[in-house]
């Protein structure tokens, strides 16, 4: 398993992290299989969509915040209620397969690390599942 650091500046942000999971992909040699893409925090997530337009990321965290705005009538008494929501509609893992050593992503996907409640230094974990 390998372990990505990475600090977030804002409060709701879609973080590109393709290249730095290619680099981990590259260094562990795994030619066939999968890699499982991991957030461990209950107020942030990661997902797959388009890497060529920053449009797309904009109107998809406009949206979250649509249909869960910061404020509203929440219990949770930490105030990021929101958060917690929005990490469980987006999901907490990805499964990438992996073939001839490469992520087998579409042409305009990317891997994107998505904060709700930053601004924050997380982790994203890397566990590389060979194939038999």
């Amino acid at each position: 398993m390998k372990e990505i650091s990475l600090d977030t500046g804002s409060k709701c942000e879609f973080l590109e992290i393709t290249d730095r999971v290619r680099s981990a992909l590259k260094e562990e040699g795994l030619e066939q299989g999968a890699v499982l893409v991991v957030v461990p925090h209950t107020t942030a997530a990661v997902t797959i969509n388009e890497s060529y337009d920053s449009s797309v990321r904009r109107d998809i965290i406009k949206k979250l915040n649509d249909i869960v705005p910061f404020e509203g009538d929440y219990s949770h008494r930490e105030g990021n209620s929101p958060a917690h929501i929005k990490s469980s509609l987006v999901g907490c893992d990805q499964l990438v397969p992996v073939e001839n050593g490469g992520l087998s992503l579409g042409t305009w996907q990317g891997l994107f690390f998505c904060e709700f409640d930053g601004p924050r230094t997380r982790k994203v974990r890397l566990q590389f599942l060979q194939s038999l």
